[in-house]
């Protein structure tokens, strides 16, 4: 009995050779080659006739090799190998440029079938059509009079080889039970998983390969969300985490201070976080809020009651620029309140065993952080021991991975985590890589913020670009240059933030011009950015080590080079950086944009500053992986599901695994 497990040199024909072959396509078991999803299918129901065929028609036809030979270019390096096709209505010329290995794979008189688009000619031809020879009578029902796959290859592998394989496997396999699950489905609702698989491979028709992948796609989300799912229930019987009641002592005085009022909406986030705390169950929140909305207040009004309740919380930021923006934030603002924020990066470590570290206390030889604490990933070292933790806030949560977020909070007995991300997440993705997590959003931002207008500009109107800089300059503004790359690799004309920086001092001078990439010591790069904050210096040239936790009010011109290199939801993070004061700003995307694609996603940024509208455009135009990155994405390695395609699926898998895991 054949089974998903049972490797693949079980079948028939499948030797040491071609074992090695498969395992490059990533398979190895029969459950793999049964989800090796064909690439196109071509309906072999009927042939067309040769005598028939018409200049622009996409066909195929069943013929005899009645010549072929192979022309050679002296001098040009080029071939030309030369297939005629014969049916008995009319030839039909097959060709291939550069590809001298196909004389070894057709004989004449052998019968061929080929697929392609005809062209306009005397005779007819057909450039690159897909071929396979007819082959023995007994195999004909697998590649002849159906709907008939084509599979992505290796080299050593054929269509017609690979395809009878899978014939083979179905013929053999013995398919299990459906899954528990499928019982919380309206019946009928998909295929089984036995005719998804065989409908995939061998359809009656075109419509079934798409009923097919859609039940194939619907179990790799639901997997996934039952493991979600799974996960947070086993959270909540894990222990408990510690009830916060507060009665906002500190947050009333917290508030009573601010120049502003919460926004309706941070008021709705505090109501959810609150109802969190209170109970037993570690909250898991996720929270969203453009750039500019007000989540640190929010994370500090949260810090605040968990302080009041004896225990202490914990913000951890991925970069020390931002850490030591947390910093100077949270310590103006709790000075008052009498409660010491401590900041701990990786580049104190040397520096813990030394006196006159600022808010730093040593106990028994820890790294002792009593109230609030900020930090980066330095805060996950042994030796840093972070007493009675209540909460763990992280920033950009995007910039870490789940490991390091959950070393955070293993630290603790199992405390309440708070989520930012000022990276609008589009609903697909949220749901996928924080299905685990409950989801709350800062709809609304603070009044009093200066409009931010966007334009995209051409290299060409760059030194128009430089002169209305200048006036904003003198009007007492300053402004951000920021560049995709810190150093000029010669092998394109990407522009760098290092090749540009001296253009740019002289063009603004005597306006003092700074420059900030990742490659500079922390003390450099803090050193630039108080000069920055402090209006030493009028314009930055940056790299998008810029991209989070930069606020400079006073900031309101930015001008990004070679901006169709960027994606959108990073453009628009690195326009948060302006406009956060009373002015009007400005962001000047200067592209090079030559295809449609580029263009298309310039104009949102033009069109509208609604990241999550940003954000669902980006991965539409994207895709998920190329928008996160593949290494730090997160996703799992979905064969059939797609998250712009499959949004609806998500949703119902999502429904489906909470009411099947309760």
């Amino acid at each position: 009995m054949m089974t998903t497990e049972t490797s693949v040199d079980a079948l028939p024909g499948v030797g040491a050779a071609k074992l090695s072959r498969l395992e490059k396509l990533g398979i190895r078991t029969l459950g793999d080659l049964l989800l090796h999803a064909p690439r196109k299918y071509e309906d072999r129901t009927a042939f067309a006739r040769i005598g028939d065929l018409q200049p622009g028609e996409n066909a195929t036809v069943c013929g005899e090799v009645v010549t072929m030979g192979l022309k050679s270019f002296r001098g040009r390096g080029k071939s030309l190998f030369e297939m005629v096709l014969d049916d008995g209505s009319g030839r039909l010329f097959c060709r291939w440029w550069n590809a001298p290995y196909m004389k070894r794979q057709f004989k004449q008189g052998e019968r061929i079938l080929a697929n392609g688009r005809c062209k306009t000619g005397n005779p007819l031809t057909m450039d690159h059509p897909d071929v396979e020879a007819q082959g023995d009578a007994d195999e004909s029902e697998v590649h002849l009079g159906r709907i008939v796959p084509f599979y992505p290859l290796t080299e050593g592998i054929t269509q017609r080889w690979l395809r009878k394989r899978v014939w083979d496997a179905l013929e053999e396999m013995t398919f299990g039970s459906e899954p528990d699950w499928i019982g919380w489905l309206e019946k009928g609702f998909f295929l089984t998983h036995e005719e998804a698989i065989r409908q995939l491979h061998f359809p009656d028709s075109l419509e079934k390969t798409s009923d097919a992948r859609e039940r194939l796609a619907f179990e790799e989300l639901i997997t996934l969300q039952i493991q979600l799912r799974e996960r947070r229930v086993r959270l909540s019987k894990l222990g408990a985490a510690p009830e916060i009641h507060a009665d906002d002592r500190l947050n009333r005085e917290f508030l009573k201070r601010l120049p502003f009022d919460l926004t309706g909406s941070q008021k709705e986030v505090l109501k959810e976080v609150r109802d969190d705390m209170e109970s037993k169950i570690p909250m898991r929140r996720l929270l969203q809020g453009d750039v500019g909305s007000g989540k640190t207040v929010v994370a500090v009004c949260s810090m605040l009651m968990v302080l009041e309740c004896g225990k202490t919380a914990v913000l951890m930021a991925p970069t020390e620029i931002l850490a030591m923006q947390h910093f100077e934030t949270l310590s103006t603002w709790m000075e008052p309140l009498g409660i010491r924020v401590n900041l701990f990066t990786g580049s104190m470590k040397s520096d813990l065993s030394q006196p006159g570290q600022e808010g730093l206390a040593l106990e028994g030889g820890k790294a002792r952080l009593p109230d609030i604490y900020v930090g980066t990933h330095a805060l996950l070292e042994e030796g840093v021991d972070v007493g009675e933790l209540g909460l763990v806030i992280i920033d950009e949560q995007h910039k870490f991975g789940v490991a390091q977020r959950e070393a955070l909070v293993r630290k603790g007995r199992y405390p309440h985590l708070l989520i930012m991300t000022a990276t609008p997440i589009p609903r697909t993705l949220g749901l996928t890589l924080y299905g685990d997590l409950d989801v709350s959003v800062i709809s609304e931002l603070p009044a009093g913020r200066g409009e931010v207008r966007t334009f995209v500009r051409g290299r060409e109107r760059m030194p128009k670009v430089i002169q209305f800089v200048k006036e904003k300059l003198e009007e007492g503004r300053q402004a951000y240059f920021v560049y995709p790359r810190v150093e000029d690799t010669g092998q394109d004309d990407v522009k760098a933030v290092t090749g540009e920086f001296e253009q740019l001092a002289e063009a603004f001078a005597p306006h003092p011009v700074g420059l900030l990439h990742g490659r500079l010591k922390s003390e450099d790069k803090e050193a630039v950015m108080a000069r920055f904050k402090q209006g030493d210096l009028k314009v930055l040239v940056a790299t998008t080590v810029i991209e989070v936790g930069v606020d400079v009010p006073n900031a309101t011109i930015m001008v990004v080079e070679d901006a169709e290199r960027f994606g959108l939801a990073q453009l628009h993070q690195l326009r948060g950086r302006i406009g956060r004061g009373s002015h009007e700003g400005w962001m000047i995307l200067i592209a090079q944009a030559k295809t449609e694609d580029s263009i298309q996603r310039l104009e949102v940024m033009c069109r509208t500053s609604d990241g999550f509208e940003i954000a669902e455009e980006d991965l539409r135009l994207r895709g998920p992986g190329e928008m996160l990155g593949r290494s730090q994405s997160g996703l799992p390695p979905f064969r059939f599901a797609d998250l712009v395609a499959h949004r609806p699926l998500m949703e119902l898998a999502r429904t489906t695994a909470r009411t099947f895991v309760g």
